[in-house]
């Protein structure tokens, strides 16, 4: 089998070390290979918000490793873990976090302007990426011109316009209604089934359950890690 893409051996995240610590993470091992559609689940307090922070190079652990795409990213200092994070990491968030003056167009070419490409590349890429979320008639709309739905997709066409290895979707459904939910988990779905990587944190059971593969998280170590035997590879 291939290298890991993500690879996190022995990782622990411990605040206010000493007699009152909190061990946000307690000694975690992981691996996900190129193409796989994961969930990691777990209550608030569990550590999945932590375990967020490392695997998106947010944050950086208190002792073990972290590889991403066969780098150690696990003791890089903040400017280049920011480089890794534009590079590697296309990340989705539950607050969508779009530029209100901007179109859509507009909000998924500004991280491709940071990874200094040129403008006709980036403009073929955002229409592209936009098109691939069924947004080709919104591209000049902004933010307060769509629905909270639309606005996800236009957040996923921005994570997945400068095709990284990793897609990073942090709740992507939680301040949405259910039929806005369905609609991005089948766009999430159909981009794990064109070979795109997925990571998808959650503290929904019926979210997490629409994952190739469920990672549990509880008290800062993995609970469970198993196979969805009912994840059904659509056509």
């Amino acid at each position: 089998m291939e290298d890991a893409l993500v690879r996190v051996v022995n990782l622990c995240k411990v605040y206010n070390p000493g007699e009152n610590e909190v061990r946000a993470l307690d000694h975690v091992d992981l691996e996900i290979h190129k193409g796989e559609f994961v969930a990691i689940i777990g209550q608030s307090g569990s550590g999945k918000s932590t375990f967020m922070n490392m695997l998106g190079c947010l944050d950086v652990p208190t002792s073990g490793k972290y590889y991403l795409n066969g780098t150690d990213v696990s003791t890089m200092k903040d400017n280049d873990l920011s480089v890794v994070r534009n590079k590697e990491i296309g990340f989705i968030f539950q607050g969508f976090n779009l530029i209100a003056n901007l179109t859509a167009l507009e909000n998924v070419e500004l991280p491709l302007i940071y990874r200094g490409i040129d403008r006709k590349t980036r403009r073929k890429l955002a229409v592209e990426s936009l098109k691939k979320v069924g947004l080709e008639k919104r591209m000049d709309h902004k933010p307060n011109e769509m629905s909270g739905g639309q606005q996800q997709r236009v957040a996923i066409a921005r994570a997945i316009a400068a095709r990284p290895p990793v897609i990073l979707a942090d709740e992507p459904t939680g301040n949405l209604d259910s039929a806005s939910s369905r609609e991005i988990m089948e766009i999430l779905k159909g981009m794990h089934r064109s070979g795109e990587t997925l990571i998808l944190i959650t503290h929904d059971n019926g979210i997490a359950a629409q994952a190739r593969r469920v990672v549990r998280i509880m008290d800062g170590k993995i609970e469970s890690d198993t196979i969805n035997e009912e994840f059904v590879e659509e056509a």
